[in-house]
């Protein structure tokens, strides 16, 4: 997944529960700057599947691979 495509995802759910980004990182695990950085579209790399699954546990979604439709 690109990860403009990937922040944008993460910034929806994150905002649709309410959360700021420190409480997020908090939940997650994860640093406030590389929430940040990554909610921004601004990664330069897809996050590894650890952190996805720990993002994904935290905003409360499955990291389930999607596929797009052709």
């Amino acid at each position: 997944m690109a990860t403009r495509k990937l922040g944008e995802v993460v910034q929806q759910l994150r905002e649709a529960r309410g959360m700021t980004q420190d409480q997020l990182a908090e939940r997650a695990q994860l640093s406030v700057s590389f929430v940040s950085i990554l909610d921004g579209g601004q990664s330069r790399n897809d996050p590894s599947p650890a952190i996805l699954a720990r993002l994904a546990r935290a905003l409360g979604v499955s990291a389930a691979k999607r596929t797009e439709p052709s």
